[in-house]
């Protein structure tokens, strides 16, 4: 059961020093199934090193492999250490190894010590049980100035984890680093659930301790010192011994391990792990602890997600893990979805998933706008909804999948050039939409459309049908313009202006009622210049029509004393147009009459 932030993190140990140190030892890999481990390994000491002992070093030596024919390899970690600097390049069973990590620890300014690490597993798979020969560890030029002191030291160990069909479920943890022990090093393990102590144990990789040094060298399990007599008294733990061989002359290194079966209690869920030494200068290199512990370890991963344009809906497809565990992980357990630590999905395994089984399902989000464009997800199994979970896992810690999404919404709405048209009556002008984007770097018509709202344009209704005989419905109009995009689209906004413009006046017309031309059509005026007036005169100057904006003149007069009600004959008549529109000149001209 937990609550967490929302980051996907390795299991971590808590780890509590009272000395000096140099890489701390902390997690390294951890194995969880019918895992149990070994190791070999072998001093390059002649000797136990001290003031008085021979100073010279070996630069190879040997040791056995020899697993029964049902443990199969899972993996192989070669450590090596000595005095110095360091020699990170060595040979095993010929084979060159280089350093993948390493490790440096130092008593003062001139005693340093080294520590490199390989994984050999595909080398001990190829040649499997015999003798493994470790050679090209070459110190002897950097040897003599640790002799006067007792602390020249090299070796080599191999840490095989391997897997039996006959083994109880069991979490195997590795730990590493280069961490002295002058006084004390504590090591927390949480989330166990232990269902059987039986074959429970812990192991070490130690350098430079030395068996007549034994002040307070202890290992102890959950406040209580251990021991394995006569091999490894419980005051001298650091004392050149290696347990899988029985050997005592493994000179200043040791590889033990201790059984633990009865200091671990079914139903544990942590255990402490303390080392001290009281006087001797000793490095731990590894440790390595095997626990039946039987739990669930749900994962969680975003295989992929689907976003579609302008939408807040975001599908998502998901796997859900029970890997690197020990237990079934039970349906139901539940999944909390999050944008930017905000609940916005929740969801739930629908099956029981054995060890190292998945299972893979979907889910549609709708994201807040308040949330949007772009945000962090966080997919969290095992998670109420609250951070809380409701399933005891091996690790608590690595729950949660993140990702940042980015929501295809269009951009900010892009202001275009206005355009304007004449008025054609009642400010209603005819426009060719098409003209609104002539500025822009796209010029396929196909790609745009054109809408009266902004609404309309996020839904994608009422598109206007005939861009390119548009009458507007306002004066002004706002135009709201799509252009699709590879991605999505993009927004812009325009307006449509009408203005009068000058009247454009016909030289005459023929008023013989065959529907051609009948009338004096001022084009531009009528609906336009509501206030305007028309006088016509003939060739003497006398006014003989008076129009108005509800009057246009069709050859008949309607002013003089002669001629009201009949056609004016063939011939010129002069017109003044008074506009009555302080923007515009009054026009004046002649108009010819014809039959």
């Amino acid at each position: 059961m937990k609550k967490y932030l929302f980051n996907v993190s390795m299991l971590f140990i808590v780890l509590n020093f009272n000395s000096f140190y140099a890489q701390d030892v902390s997690l390294f890999q951890q194995f969880n199934g019918r895992f149990d481990y070994t190791a070999i390994g072998n001093t390059m000491n002649t000797s136990e090193n001290g003031p008085f002992s021979v100073c010279e070093i070996l630069t190879s030596s040997s040791a056995n492999l020899n697993l029964n024919e049902n443990q199969t390899v899972i993996a192989a970690y070669l450590y090596w250490a000595g005095s110095g600097e360091g020699d990170f390049e060595v040979n095993l069973n010929d084979s060159t190894i280089s350093a993948e990590r390493t490790f440096s620890n130092s008593l003062d300014a001139n005693r340093i010590f080294f520590a490199a690490f390989a994984d050999v597993t595909n080398l001990i798979l190829e040649q499997g049980n015999g003798i493994y020969t470790l050679s090209e560890l070459d110190l002897t030029e950097v040897i003599a100035p640790y002799c006067p002191t007792g602390t020249n030291f090299a070796g080599w160990a191999i840490i095989i984890v391997f897997e039996d069909d006959n083994l109880p479920l069991n979490q195997v943890n590795v730990y590493d680093g280069l961490q002295s022990v002058p006084t004390s090093l504590n090591i927390t393990l949480a989330n166990l659930n232990v269902l059987d102590n039986e074959g429970a144990k812990i192991g070490f990789l130690a350098w430079e301790g030395d068996a007549a040094i034994a002040v307070n060298e202890t290992l102890s399990i959950n406040g209580i010192p251990i021991s394995n007599p006569p091999l490894n008294p419980v005051n001298n733990a650091f004392n050149s011994t290696n347990s899988f061989t029985n050997s005592t002359e493994l000179w200043n290194m040791d590889i033990d391990f201790y059984n633990i079966q009865n200091l671990i209690n079914i139903g544990d869920t942590s255990a402490t792990i303390q080392l001290t030494s009281g006087q001797d200068f000793v490095m731990i290199n590894n440790v390595i602890t095997v626990l039946n512990s039987q739990l669930p370890d749900a994962t969680i991963q975003l295989i992929e997600y689907d976003v579609e344009c302008n939408s807040f809906e975001i599908e998502l497809v998901y796997e859900v893990f029970n890997s690197n565990s020990t237990d079934i992980l039970p349906a139901n357990t539940p999944i909390a979805f999050y944008a930017n630590n905000t609940l916005v999905g929740q969801s739930s395994t629908q099956n029981n998933l054995n060890i190292d089984s998945s299972e893979t399902a979907s889910i549609i989000l709708q994201i807040p706008e308040n949330l949007a464009p772009e945000f962090v997800l966080t997919i969290a199994v095992d998670d109420n909804g609250s951070g809380e979970g409701i399933v005891t896992e091996l690790n608590e810690e690595n729950n949660a999948f993140t990702i940042n999404i980015e929501l295809l919404l269009p951009p900010d709405i892009v202001s275009l050039p206005e355009i304007t048209a004449c008025n054609e009556g009642f400010e209603i002008a005819t426009f060719n939409l098409f003209d609104l984007i002539e500025t822009l770097p796209d010029q396929n018509d196909e790609n745009y459309s054109f809408f009266e709202t902004l609404e309309d344009l996020n839904s994608n209704v009422n598109i206007i049908s005939n861009p390119t005989q548009y009458n507007n419905n306002t004066n002004p109009q706002p135009i709201y313009i799509k252009q699709i995009t590879d991605a999505c689209f993009e927004v812009f906004q325009s307006e449509l202006q009408i203005e009068n413009c000058p009247p454009r006046i016909p030289e005459g017309f023929s008023p013989n009622n065959d529907g051609l031309n009948d009338w004096f059509n001022i084009q531009g005026l009528y609906n336009v210049f509501i206030n305007h007036e028309l006088l016509i005169y003939n060739r003497y100057g006398t006014l003989i029509f008076l129009g108005d904006n509800s009057a246009p003149w069709d050859g008949i007069p309607n002013r003089g004393i002669n001629g009201i009600g009949n056609l004016v004959p063939t011939g010129s008549y002069y017109y003044i147009l008074k506009l009555n529109d302080p923007d515009f000149r009054n026009p004046s001209g002649w108009v010819t009459i014809s039959y």
